[in-house]
């Protein structure tokens, strides 16, 4: 019955990992990435509109330089995925090519979706390859961007493009089944989960645990990736890689890996870009009325602030925290750092009193808010 959901699905996302698309050594395993092409054109074919969401760099510049064990500084690392680059999307090219299918790259960073203007300009673009039936290849632009810049894992990635193009699904390939509720790998008695349709603290705990040898995130970076995903209203599944017809199957709906189902509430993709696209620029710590104000949809004002960290202006983003230091929401502050603590624990109606001006009774709107 859950896989009804799947039946009016028209824009998929699908990511493939480092773990699908390398063989044991690192190296790219071109067999396999034949496979994931075909079954990404055959739904092309079909009238789908895909998106690639692909790792794989480094992988492919140790193929080209000959080099057999993965480097482990960062400098290394980025040198590898610049060459890599080049080869895994000449990989892709020709192997579309043969399915009659023309492709396009996109290299991002977190600046691209922090930024509205580069996201929207994204946005646009992906909109108009997707109306003229080409695919996007997607990754991070792994050679030039700095740590703090980085997305971090192409699972994060991809839910990130799922909102980007307001995708119906996406399709994470693993190397593994899907969900367990522990680790198969280690105990025998594991169950297979077929369907997640509220992600709480139980189900992030079934998936601790690290990624695979040659890949940046496990099981938790694909359960993050789909908290994120639903609330935009896109379902999301897990699926083995192993396999690269799987792809089909999961789209055509039948009953393989596991299914986190999208939320009936969808946000909007302004706020999703709010809350999973920005940078933070500063943290507010407010207390626990204020807390509860914001869960019950209510706007944050000045006298449930207990403090900030960081310095911020006026219409940038900040990280609200709960008295127990935990992220509870991301917003656009409408007053400085410097602002807020002249604020901080007084009403609305003293503001103007105590800076000189007042730009509103609010210092985060809820239309400007996102609970996390």
């Amino acid at each position: 019955m859950s896989r009804k959901a799947l039946k009016d699905i028209k824009r998929v996302v699908i990511k493939v990992g480092t773990s699908t698309l390398t063989k044991s050594s690192g190296k790219l395993n071109e067999e396999k990435i034949k496979r994931i092409v075909a079954s990404i054109a055959s739904l092309a074919d079909e009238g789908f509109e895909v998106a690639l969401v692909t790792s794989g760099a480094v992988g492919a510049g140790m193929g080209e330089l000959n080099i057999n064990e993965r480097p482990k500084t960062l400098n290394e690392k980025q040198a590898l995925a610049s060459v890599g680059q080049v080869a895994l999307i000449h990989l892709y090219q020709i192997l579309f090519w043969a399915h009659g299918k023309t492709i396009a790259q996109l290299l991002l960073t977190r600046g691209d979706f922090s930024d509205r203007n580069r996201y929207l300009n994204a946005r646009n673009v992906c909109g108009t390859l997707l109306s003229k039936n080409i695919i996007p290849i997607i990754n991070e632009n792994d050679p030039v961007v700095s740590d703090e810049l980085k997305v971090g894992d192409n699972d994060t990635l991809s839910a990130l493009v799922s909102g980007l193009i307001d995708a119906d699904l996406l399709i994470i390939l693993s190397d593994i089944d899907g969900l367990y509720d522990k680790n198969p790998n280690v105990h025998k008695d594991a169950k297979f989960i077929k369907l997640v349709e509220d992600i709480n603290e139980d189900i992030k705990n079934m998936a601790q645990g690290e990624g695979s040898k040659f890949g940046t995130g496990g099981m938790i970076t694909k359960i993050i990736a789909a908290q994120m995903a639903t609330k935009i209203g896109t379902n999301l599944i897990i699926v083995n890689g192993e396999n690269p017809e799987n792809i089909i199957r999961a789209v055509k709906g039948e009953e393989i890996g596991t299914l986190f189902l999208r939320q009936d509430k969808k946000i909007s993709s302004r706020k999703y870009w709010l809350g999973y696209g920005t940078s933070k620029k500063g943290t507010i710590i407010i207390d626990e009325g204020a807390a509860k104000a914001l869960k019950n949809g209510k706007s944050l004002l000045s006298v449930g602030i207990k403090g900030i960290s960081g310095e911020f202006e006026r219409g940038q983003i900040v990280e609200i925290l709960n008295s127990k230091d935990e992220l509870i929401a991301k917003g656009i502050s409408n007053y400085s750092s410097s602002e807020i603590m002249l604020i901080k624990g007084r009403k609305s109606e003293e503001i103007e009193e105590i800076l000189g001006h007042k730009y509103d009774d609010d210092v985060v709107h809820i239309d400007n808010l996102l609970l996390v």
